[in-house]
Protein backbone atom coordinates (compact mmCIF):
# COMPACT_ATOMS: atom_id res chain seq x y z
CA UNK A 1 0.00 0.00 0.00
CA UNK A 2 2.65 2.56 0.86
CA UNK A 3 4.59 1.37 -2.33
CA UNK A 4 1.41 2.24 -4.29
CA UNK A 5 1.18 5.65 -2.42
CA UNK A 6 4.63 6.82 -3.63
CA UNK A 7 4.21 5.73 -6.94
CA UNK A 8 1.17 7.87 -7.03
CA UNK A 9 2.68 11.07 -5.65
CA UNK A 10 5.34 10.66 -7.94
CA UNK A 11 3.41 10.16 -11.05
CA UNK A 12 1.62 13.62 -9.86
CA UNK A 13 4.75 15.44 -9.63
CA UNK A 14 6.00 14.77 -12.71
CA UNK A 15 2.79 15.40 -14.60
CA UNK A 16 2.68 18.89 -12.61
CA UNK A 17 6.70 19.50 -13.67
CA UNK A 18 6.03 18.76 -17.16
CA UNK A 19 3.03 20.80 -17.34
CA UNK A 20 4.81 23.66 -16.03
CA UNK A 21 7.11 22.87 -18.33
CA UNK A 22 5.14 23.39 -21.50
CA UNK A 23 3.58 26.65 -20.09
CA UNK A 24 4.44 30.19 -20.90
CA UNK A 25 5.24 30.50 -24.71
CA UNK A 26 8.84 27.94 -24.58
CA UNK A 27 11.61 28.21 -23.03
CA UNK A 28 14.97 30.51 -23.46
CA UNK A 29 18.45 29.09 -22.15
CA UNK A 30 16.20 26.60 -20.41
CA UNK A 31 14.53 28.85 -18.12
CA UNK A 32 10.58 29.71 -18.85
CA UNK A 33 10.24 32.64 -20.90
CA UNK A 34 8.51 35.72 -20.41
CA UNK A 35 6.08 35.79 -23.71
CA UNK A 36 6.58 34.35 -27.06
CA UNK A 37 6.65 37.51 -29.85
CA UNK A 38 6.92 36.75 -33.33
CA UNK A 39 8.47 39.19 -35.80
CA UNK A 40 7.79 39.53 -39.25
CA UNK A 41 10.58 41.77 -41.81
CA UNK A 42 10.50 42.50 -45.01
CA UNK A 43 13.69 41.12 -46.73
CA UNK A 44 17.26 40.45 -45.76
CA UNK A 45 18.84 42.32 -49.10
CA UNK A 46 19.09 45.67 -47.66
CA UNK A 47 21.40 45.67 -44.57
CA UNK A 48 18.74 47.93 -42.48
CA UNK A 49 16.21 45.44 -41.74
CA UNK A 50 19.11 42.76 -40.88
CA UNK A 51 20.25 45.18 -38.33
CA UNK A 52 16.29 46.26 -37.04
CA UNK A 53 15.65 42.17 -36.66
CA UNK A 54 18.64 41.36 -35.63
CA UNK A 55 18.79 44.01 -32.78
CA UNK A 56 15.04 43.69 -31.87
CA UNK A 57 15.98 39.56 -30.98
CA UNK A 58 19.01 39.99 -29.29
CA UNK A 59 17.76 42.44 -26.60
CA UNK A 60 14.24 40.41 -26.37
CA UNK A 61 15.84 37.34 -25.67
CA UNK A 62 18.56 38.74 -23.27
CA UNK A 63 15.24 39.97 -21.27
CA UNK A 64 14.05 36.15 -21.35
CA UNK A 65 11.79 36.01 -24.35
CA UNK A 66 10.79 33.63 -27.20
CA UNK A 67 11.57 35.07 -30.44
CA UNK A 68 10.30 33.61 -33.94
CA UNK A 69 12.24 36.21 -36.27
CA UNK A 70 11.70 36.09 -39.77
CA UNK A 71 12.39 37.46 -43.72
CA UNK A 72 10.26 37.00 -46.88
CA UNK A 73 12.39 38.17 -49.31
CA UNK A 74 10.12 41.23 -50.18
CA UNK A 75 7.53 38.27 -51.49
CA UNK A 76 4.22 38.77 -50.39
CA UNK A 77 2.79 35.71 -49.57
CA UNK A 78 5.96 34.62 -48.16
CA UNK A 79 5.25 36.97 -45.52
CA UNK A 80 1.13 36.03 -45.16
CA UNK A 81 2.42 32.77 -44.50
CA UNK A 82 5.08 33.14 -42.40
CA UNK A 83 2.54 35.30 -40.12
CA UNK A 84 0.00 32.88 -40.36
CA UNK A 85 2.65 30.31 -38.58
CA UNK A 86 3.22 32.63 -36.28
CA UNK A 87 -0.58 32.74 -34.96
CA UNK A 88 -0.71 28.99 -35.33
CA UNK A 89 2.42 28.78 -33.24
CA UNK A 90 0.64 31.11 -30.14
CA UNK A 91 2.89 34.16 -29.82
CA UNK A 92 1.74 36.26 -27.69
CA UNK A 93 2.39 39.86 -29.79
CA UNK A 94 2.89 40.35 -33.35
CA UNK A 95 5.70 43.01 -34.71
CA UNK A 96 5.22 43.38 -38.55
CA UNK A 97 7.08 45.57 -40.91
CA UNK A 98 5.22 44.78 -43.89
CA UNK A 99 6.36 44.49 -47.78
CA UNK A 100 2.48 45.29 -49.08
CA UNK A 101 0.67 47.60 -46.32
CA UNK A 102 -2.83 47.07 -47.99
CA UNK A 103 -2.01 43.13 -48.10
CA UNK A 104 -1.93 41.80 -44.34
CA UNK A 105 -6.05 42.61 -43.96
CA UNK A 106 -7.29 39.39 -43.82
CA UNK A 107 -3.71 37.54 -41.84
CA UNK A 108 -4.25 39.71 -38.97
CA UNK A 109 -8.04 38.80 -38.70
CA UNK A 110 -6.51 35.83 -37.50
CA UNK A 111 -4.12 37.74 -34.88
CA UNK A 112 -7.37 39.20 -33.66
CA UNK A 113 -9.31 36.25 -32.87
CA UNK A 114 -6.78 34.95 -30.80
CA UNK A 115 -6.51 38.79 -29.61
CA UNK A 116 -2.67 38.64 -30.43
CA UNK A 117 -1.83 42.62 -30.68
CA UNK A 118 0.32 43.65 -33.05
CA UNK A 119 2.81 46.30 -33.52
CA UNK A 120 3.44 47.91 -36.97
CA UNK A 121 7.49 48.44 -37.12
CA UNK A 122 8.77 51.05 -39.76
CA UNK A 123 6.01 50.66 -42.33
CA UNK A 124 2.59 51.72 -41.57
CA UNK A 125 -0.13 48.07 -42.06
CA UNK A 126 -3.20 49.86 -43.92
CA UNK A 127 -6.75 49.21 -43.76
CA UNK A 128 -7.37 46.88 -40.67
CA UNK A 129 -8.54 47.71 -37.23
CA UNK A 130 -6.14 45.32 -36.10
CA UNK A 131 -3.30 47.42 -35.66
CA UNK A 132 -2.75 48.63 -31.84
CA UNK A 133 0.47 50.62 -32.14
CA UNK A 134 3.12 51.80 -34.80
CA UNK A 135 6.72 52.53 -34.40
CA UNK A 136 8.90 54.69 -36.50
CA UNK A 137 10.92 57.61 -37.28
CA UNK A 138 8.96 60.86 -38.30
CA UNK A 139 8.54 60.32 -41.82
CA UNK A 140 7.45 63.45 -42.93
CA UNK A 141 10.62 64.86 -41.03
CA UNK A 142 13.13 62.69 -43.11
CA UNK A 143 11.78 64.37 -46.35
CA UNK A 144 11.73 67.58 -45.15
CA UNK A 145 15.44 67.19 -44.12
CA UNK A 146 15.95 65.52 -47.68
CA UNK A 147 14.74 68.88 -49.29
CA UNK A 148 16.10 71.66 -46.70
CA UNK A 149 19.24 69.83 -47.84
CA UNK A 150 18.93 70.13 -51.47
CA UNK A 151 17.54 73.97 -50.63
CA UNK A 152 20.74 75.43 -48.38
CA UNK A 153 23.50 73.67 -50.58
CA UNK A 154 21.95 75.10 -53.73
CA UNK A 155 21.22 78.09 -52.08
CA UNK A 156 17.67 78.86 -53.13
CA UNK A 157 17.03 80.81 -49.95
CA UNK A 158 19.21 83.32 -51.04
CA UNK A 159 17.76 83.17 -54.91
CA UNK A 160 20.61 80.67 -56.75
CA UNK A 161 19.31 79.40 -59.56
CA UNK A 162 17.41 77.92 -62.23
CA UNK A 163 18.94 74.47 -61.15
CA UNK A 164 17.51 71.36 -62.94
CA UNK A 165 16.92 68.29 -60.25
CA UNK A 166 14.76 65.12 -60.79
CA UNK A 167 12.53 63.57 -58.64
CA UNK A 168 12.31 59.44 -57.05
CA UNK A 169 10.52 58.77 -54.50
CA UNK A 170 9.74 55.33 -52.97
CA UNK A 171 7.22 52.29 -53.26
CA UNK A 172 3.59 53.12 -53.93
CA UNK A 173 2.53 49.92 -51.37
CA UNK A 174 4.58 51.57 -48.86
CA UNK A 175 2.82 53.94 -46.92
CA UNK A 176 6.02 56.02 -45.96
CA UNK A 177 6.95 56.68 -48.92
CA UNK A 178 4.04 59.27 -49.02
CA UNK A 179 5.49 61.44 -46.06
CA UNK A 180 8.73 60.98 -47.41
CA UNK A 181 7.83 62.43 -50.63
CA UNK A 182 5.43 65.21 -49.41
CA UNK A 183 7.66 66.39 -46.82
CA UNK A 184 10.36 66.98 -49.07
CA UNK A 185 8.18 68.50 -51.78
CA UNK A 186 7.07 70.61 -48.74
CA UNK A 187 10.17 72.56 -48.96
CA UNK A 188 10.75 72.02 -52.61
CA UNK A 189 7.75 72.68 -54.78
CA UNK A 190 7.69 76.71 -54.24
CA UNK A 191 11.08 76.75 -55.75
CA UNK A 192 10.02 75.11 -58.58
CA UNK A 193 6.70 76.72 -58.77
CA UNK A 194 9.03 80.19 -58.86
CA UNK A 195 11.28 78.71 -61.89
CA UNK A 196 14.40 78.19 -59.51
CA UNK A 197 14.18 74.26 -60.04
CA UNK A 198 13.13 72.70 -63.20
CA UNK A 199 12.42 69.31 -63.35
CA UNK A 200 13.35 68.65 -67.18
CA UNK A 201 11.29 65.09 -67.57
CA UNK A 202 7.91 67.30 -66.48
CA UNK A 203 7.84 64.02 -64.03
CA UNK A 204 6.80 65.77 -60.82
CA UNK A 205 3.88 63.84 -59.18
CA UNK A 206 4.34 60.51 -56.95
CA UNK A 207 2.46 58.23 -59.54
CA UNK A 208 5.28 59.57 -61.96
CA UNK A 209 8.53 59.40 -59.60
CA UNK A 210 7.64 55.85 -57.55
CA UNK A 211 9.72 53.21 -57.33
CA UNK A 212 8.18 49.62 -57.06
CA UNK A 213 10.04 47.59 -53.91
CA UNK A 214 12.25 50.67 -53.50
CA UNK A 215 14.12 48.94 -56.17
CA UNK A 216 18.06 50.61 -56.65
CA UNK A 217 17.50 48.68 -60.87
CA UNK A 218 14.71 49.91 -61.76
CA UNK A 219 15.67 53.60 -60.73
CA UNK A 220 19.10 53.28 -62.51
CA UNK A 221 16.62 52.19 -65.38
CA UNK A 222 14.54 54.90 -64.92
CA UNK A 223 17.71 57.72 -64.72
CA UNK A 224 18.62 56.01 -68.23
CA UNK A 225 15.67 56.78 -69.61
CA UNK A 226 15.69 60.03 -68.10
CA UNK A 227 19.13 61.61 -69.33
CA UNK A 228 18.78 60.37 -72.49
CA UNK A 229 15.52 61.90 -73.42
CA UNK A 230 16.31 65.04 -71.58
CA UNK A 231 19.91 65.82 -70.57
CA UNK A 232 22.32 65.02 -74.18
CA UNK A 233 22.80 68.87 -74.18
CA UNK A 234 21.79 70.17 -70.33
CA UNK A 235 23.42 69.42 -66.99
CA UNK A 236 21.97 68.31 -64.09
CA UNK A 237 22.08 69.94 -60.77
CA UNK A 238 20.34 67.96 -58.02
CA UNK A 239 18.60 64.64 -57.84
CA UNK A 240 15.67 63.82 -54.83
CA UNK A 241 16.17 60.21 -54.18
CA UNK A 242 14.29 58.98 -50.65
CA UNK A 243 16.57 56.12 -50.16
CA UNK A 244 20.34 54.95 -50.12
CA UNK A 245 20.18 52.17 -53.03
CA UNK A 246 18.18 54.37 -55.06
CA UNK A 247 21.01 56.83 -54.60
CA UNK A 248 23.61 54.31 -55.90
CA UNK A 249 21.06 53.47 -58.60
CA UNK A 250 21.16 57.03 -59.91
CA UNK A 251 24.45 56.90 -59.57
CA UNK A 252 25.52 54.29 -61.75
CA UNK A 253 23.25 55.59 -64.43
CA UNK A 254 24.92 58.89 -64.28
CA UNK A 255 28.45 57.51 -64.02
CA UNK A 256 27.45 55.80 -67.32
CA UNK A 257 26.84 59.11 -69.29
CA UNK A 258 30.05 60.85 -67.87
CA UNK A 259 29.40 61.85 -64.84
CA UNK A 260 31.78 61.69 -61.76
CA UNK A 261 34.67 63.18 -63.58
CA UNK A 262 36.40 66.99 -62.70
CA UNK A 263 34.96 68.70 -65.66
CA UNK A 264 31.31 66.89 -65.37
CA UNK A 265 30.63 66.56 -61.22
CA UNK A 266 28.01 64.53 -60.37
CA UNK A 267 25.14 66.28 -58.77
CA UNK A 268 23.71 66.33 -55.27
CA UNK A 269 22.25 63.48 -54.21
CA UNK A 270 20.00 62.66 -51.61
CA UNK A 271 18.99 59.15 -49.77
CA UNK A 272 17.88 57.52 -46.73
CA UNK A 273 19.11 54.86 -43.88
CA UNK A 274 22.82 55.42 -43.57
CA UNK A 275 23.68 51.78 -45.62
CA UNK A 276 27.46 51.14 -45.51
CA UNK A 277 27.51 51.14 -49.26
CA UNK A 278 26.22 55.03 -49.57
CA UNK A 279 28.38 55.93 -46.45
CA UNK A 280 31.03 54.82 -48.43
CA UNK A 281 30.04 56.54 -51.43
CA UNK A 282 29.77 59.60 -49.14
CA UNK A 283 33.15 59.81 -48.34
CA UNK A 284 33.99 58.73 -52.14
CA UNK A 285 32.63 61.93 -52.87
CA UNK A 286 29.66 60.00 -54.63
CA UNK A 287 26.49 60.44 -52.87
CA UNK A 288 25.82 63.62 -51.32
CA UNK A 289 23.98 63.25 -48.44
CA UNK A 290 21.98 60.29 -46.45
CA UNK A 291 19.56 60.10 -43.87
CA UNK A 292 19.99 58.21 -40.34
CA UNK A 293 17.35 56.13 -38.50
CA UNK A 294 19.19 55.00 -35.58
CA UNK A 295 17.73 51.07 -35.48
CA UNK A 296 19.15 50.56 -32.61
CA UNK A 297 16.72 53.00 -31.00
CA UNK A 298 13.99 51.68 -33.12
CA UNK A 299 14.40 48.36 -31.97
CA UNK A 300 14.51 49.45 -27.92
CA UNK A 301 11.26 51.29 -28.46
CA UNK A 302 9.59 48.58 -29.68
CA UNK A 303 10.73 46.58 -27.27
CA UNK A 304 9.16 48.77 -24.74
CA UNK A 305 5.99 48.60 -26.44
CA UNK A 306 6.09 44.78 -26.04
CA UNK A 307 6.74 44.73 -22.52
CA UNK A 308 4.03 47.02 -21.52
CA UNK A 309 1.94 45.17 -23.76
CA UNK A 310 2.36 41.98 -22.04
CA UNK A 311 2.11 43.55 -18.55
CA UNK A 312 -0.97 44.87 -19.71
CA UNK A 313 0.15 48.71 -19.47
CA UNK A 314 -0.20 51.39 -22.15
CA UNK A 315 3.12 51.43 -24.44
CA UNK A 316 3.95 55.19 -24.83
CA UNK A 317 3.17 57.26 -27.78
CA UNK A 318 3.44 61.13 -28.95
CA UNK A 319 1.66 60.92 -31.65
CA UNK A 320 -1.79 60.04 -32.03
CA UNK A 321 -3.25 62.03 -35.35
CA UNK A 322 -0.51 61.68 -38.41
CA UNK A 323 -0.81 57.72 -39.19
CA UNK A 324 -4.45 56.60 -40.58
CA UNK A 325 -4.26 53.57 -42.10
CA UNK A 326 -7.87 53.79 -43.96
CA UNK A 327 -9.42 52.43 -40.98
CA UNK A 328 -8.45 54.28 -37.69
CA UNK A 329 -5.60 56.56 -36.25
CA UNK A 330 -3.29 54.19 -35.12
CA UNK A 331 -1.39 55.91 -32.06
CA UNK A 332 2.74 56.15 -32.91
CA UNK A 333 5.98 56.34 -31.12
CA UNK A 334 8.14 58.74 -33.78
CA UNK A 335 11.87 58.89 -33.42
CA UNK A 336 13.85 61.60 -34.69
CA UNK A 337 16.06 61.38 -38.09
CA UNK A 338 19.19 62.69 -38.26
CA UNK A 339 20.92 64.19 -41.62
CA UNK A 340 24.30 62.98 -42.55
CA UNK A 341 27.01 64.32 -44.71
CA UNK A 342 30.86 64.01 -45.38
CA UNK A 343 30.93 66.83 -42.22
CA UNK A 344 29.29 64.47 -39.57
CA UNK A 345 29.22 60.92 -40.48
CA UNK A 346 32.18 60.83 -38.42
CA UNK A 347 30.55 61.89 -35.32
CA UNK A 348 26.85 60.59 -36.05
CA UNK A 349 27.51 57.16 -36.42
CA UNK A 350 31.21 56.30 -35.76
CA UNK A 351 31.17 57.97 -32.48
CA UNK A 352 28.06 56.77 -31.64
CA UNK A 353 29.23 52.62 -32.38
CA UNK A 354 27.31 52.24 -35.34
CA UNK A 355 29.65 51.64 -37.15
CA UNK A 356 33.78 51.52 -37.06
CA UNK A 357 36.15 53.23 -39.30
CA UNK A 358 37.39 50.08 -40.39
CA UNK A 359 34.16 49.54 -42.28
CA UNK A 360 33.89 52.09 -43.73
CA UNK A 361 37.58 51.93 -44.89
CA UNK A 362 37.52 48.64 -46.14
Amino acid sequence: MKKKLFLMVIAVLLFALTGCSSAGGGKTSGKESKGFVGIAMPTKSAERWIQDGGNMKKILEEKGYKVDLQYAEDVVENQISQIENMITKGVDVLVIASIDGKSLTNVLEGAKAQNIPVISYDRLIMDTDHVNYYVTFDNYKVGQLQGKYIEEKLGLKEGKGPYNIELFAGSPDDNNAYFFFDGAMSILKPYMDKGQLIVQSGQTKFEQVATLRWDGSLAQSRMDNILSAHYTDKRLDAVLSPYDPISLGVISSLKGVGYGTKDKPLPLITGQDADLASIKSIVAGEQTQTIFKDTRKLAEKAVEMIEALLSGKEPEVNDTKSYDNGVKVVPAYLLEPVSVDITNYKEVLIDSGYYTEEQIKN
